[in-house]
């Protein structure tokens, strides 16, 4: 049997493992699979470094499937590879509990680099796996020791070139040349709703050759050499790369090939019978994979383990070289965090002016990132607002990928990709900054950080009509409660500096869930924390800053972030006038309901149904804490253009209004 012959016959049980499992679950995406089978193959067997045998390898290539909605690909590779994905799981497709949903997912399939299917979204994420790998060589590689070593590949579709976070990802990419950057694209010229002229019609090589890519055309993506030797030339470029490879979607299906009846239903029992027919494949059995195809592929498990040999026999000579940078380079690749780095923990004295959370979270982040020195990112374009600049750090270009702060330029929505990416990839601590207004810019990202159990970081400053003249545009009266409703994402909205710093601590530990930060534009008062209790109560999303008054609370007044400014100086008055006051900061709903009922009803005891809630942003959502009697002081309506005092003035967030609310409680 000839070498092409067993070529052949892998990328044709590529294609059929996964139009089978499309059939068999009656649900998903045959024709990328089929269109995409040989560039697969040629990557997978021919370019791509893993073991299948230790998915988390730190040297590995990465791989990504950026046109998620073609999982079964991914996941056929992955079983006949050798990865800990038995052919059931392939049987069991879309199914519940099954190792192969929809669209791929990180950390549930043994293998997926990334979740993807939000298209663009995997695209982008490969950019920050490339910056994570460069920045990782600059600091850890030394002559004749290139210890970080490897490439991120992806299959790209027309639909990721479509959205606009690949077009911000691509332009960035470029910029910084990170030549271990390459895609492959399947050019298919169709999408669901037909073919790419519809709508998608620029000349896409002169697109990517403007953002300083490498651009090479492969005119038939069935031709492994022609796509072998474009990989080859990618990687002697030092720009990024993609090769546009010509397929037809749903390759060998006579009456769907190069149709968008191919995208996203099942080709049907006839066709699937006349496609394996058409190929010179055997209808029966289903899931047919051939004795030597499996040998084949399984020769990736022994090749794996040989690479990941060597290169550990690498690391012990650099390790008796380098001992220091080679424990650092383990720490990191193992995501421990340093020792004694809570030492770097500022404490703020109290201060009546006190400073607004934006400074104070960039005087924590710097104290930490003196102590944790893979604490990178930057900010999209507005690092003096958002306070997030590394002081005597230089910026990560291609020149210096050493550097630990980034230009992001004007993308948020890619800015918050590529940080995901560096959190996929591991061996850094990336945090992303903006104005929490355009956190709906990146939310795909942010949900996909909290989808995916991502350590990232997502610093949001100018978080309220605190904003006050640049008006409705900028002021985000709805967005923290946007936030507080995606799952497994901590939202904190800290009150005075020190409980700032406790909530960048809280997103330095969280490795594997993501954290946002709501900080304000305006001065806060830093409280006096031998009057009010000790800020680490943060840690539990609520806690009481103090009771006061000469008798039990009758009332409890709570607010988070700038609010705690109205409801301590208020609850000061009320207590002077003889009323028992609790008050209460809560910065964070997750992190609070997370502790259970018995520290809930502790916080807030279900005998004081007296409840005042006050926050700069939508009433939504704080009826769960102020129950039946309680008065939820908010914003439910767009800001205006104004001095901050004055905005807060007009919609009634005062302390006399406060008061005047109080009493009308006490007074039921």
């Amino acid at each position: 049997m000839s070498t092409n012959d067993l070529q052949n016959r892998a990328i044709n049980t590529i294609r059929f493992l996964s139009a089978d499992a499309v059939q068999q679950a009656n649900s998903g995406h045959p024709g990328l699979p089929m269109g995409a089978a040989a560039m697969a193959y040629t990557i997978w067997t021919r370019h791509l470094c893993h073991n299948p045998r230790n998915p988390h390898w730190g040297n590995r290539d990465r791989f990504i499937l950026s046109g998620g909605h073609g999982s079964m690909l991914l996941y056929t590779l992955l079983h006949l590879t050798g990865y800990d994905l038995p052919l059931e799981e392939l049987q069991n497709f879309r199914q519940w509990g099954s190792l192969t949903p929809g669209h791929p997912e990180v950390g549930l399939t043994p293998g997926v680099e990334v979740t993807t299917g939000p298209l663009g979204q995997g695209f982008a994420n490969g950019v920050g796996m490339a910056i994570a790998e460069s920045h990782l060589a600059a600091c850890f590689n030394q002559p004749s020791h290139a210890i970080i070593d490897h490439y991120t590949y992806a299959i790209v579709t027309d639909g990721d070139l479509m959205e606009g976070v690949a077009s911000e990802a691509a332009s960035w990419a470029g910029h910084l040349q990170l030549g271990k950057l390459i895609y492959l694209y399947d050019d298919n010229h169709i999408s669901i709703d037909g073919g790419t002229d519809l709508a998608f019609t620029e000349d896409r090589a002169a697109r990517f050759a403007a953002y300083n890519w490498h651009v090479q055309i492969v005119t038939d993506g069935n031709d492994v050499e022609a796509i072998d030797l474009a990989i080859q030339a990618a990687k002697a470029d030092p720009r990024p790369s993609i090769i546009m490879c010509r397929t037809q979607i749903g390759y060998g299906a006579p009456h769907k090939q190069g149709t968008s009846k191919a995208h996203g239903e099942p080709l049907g029992e006839a066709e699937l019978d006349a496609a394996k027919e058409n190929l010179g494949w055997p209808t029966e059995p289903r899931f047919y994979i051939p004795q030597d195809v499996s040998d084949h592929f399984r020769s990736s498990v022994d090749r794996g383990a040989a690479w990941e040999t060597v290169w550990n026999d690498r690391f012990t000579a650099y390790q008796a070289e380098y001992p220091d940078l080679a424990s650092e380079l383990a720490r990191r690749l193992a995501g421990d965090l340093p020792p004694a780095w809570e030492s770097a923990l500022p404490v703020f004295p109290a201060d009546s002016k006190g400073m607004a959370t934006r400074i104070a979270s960039g005087k924590a982040l710097n104290a930490f990132a003196k102590a944790i020195p893979e604490l990178m990112g930057g900010s999209a374009d507005l690092a003096p607002s958002n306070k997030t600049w590394l002081d005597g750090e230089v910026d990560f270009q291609h020149a210096t990928p050493e550097g630990r702060n980034f230009h992001f330029g004007v993308r948020e929505h890619a800015m918050g990709a590529a940080v995901n990416g560096m959190a996929l990839h591991g061996g850094v601590i990336p945090y992303g900054a903006t104005f929490l207004v355009f956190s709906d810019y990146m939310r795909p990202t942010i949900r996909l950080s909290a989808l995916s159990h991502l350590g990232s970081i997502w610093v949001f400053t100018h978080d309220s009509i605190g904003v006050g003249e640049d008006g409705p545009t900028h002021q985000p009266v709805e967005h923290v409660a946007a936030l507080r409703i995606i799952p497994n994402l901590v939202t904190l909205r800290p009150g005075d500096a020190n409980e700032t710093v406790q909530a960048w601590k809280i997103a330095i530990e969280r490795r594997h869930a993501p954290t946002a930060l709501a900080l304000s534009r305006q001065n806060v008062p830093t409280l006096d924390r031998n009057k009010y209790a000790s800020a680490e109560g943060v840690q539990k999303g609520a806690y009481v800053l103090a009771d006061l008054g000469d008798k039990a609370p009758e009332i409890i007044l709570m607010a988070s972030g700038t609010e705690l400014g109205l409801i301590v100086p208020a609850g000061e008055q009320l207590a002077a006038a003889g009323v028992g006051v609790r008050l209460v900061s809560v910065p964070s709903w997750e992190l609070f309901e997370a502790q259970g009922q018995d520290y809930l009803r502790e916080v807030l005891p279900p005998q004081i149904p007296a409840r005042l809630a006050v926050e700069a942003g939508v009433s939504f959502g704080w009826a769960r804490y102020v129950g039946e009697r309680g008065i939820i002081l908010g914003v439910d309506r767009f800001g205006a253009s104004a001095p901050a005092e004055m905005i807060y003035e007009k919609l009634g967030l005062t302390v006399e209004n406060v008061i005047a609310k109080a009493k009308e409680l006490l007074d039921q």
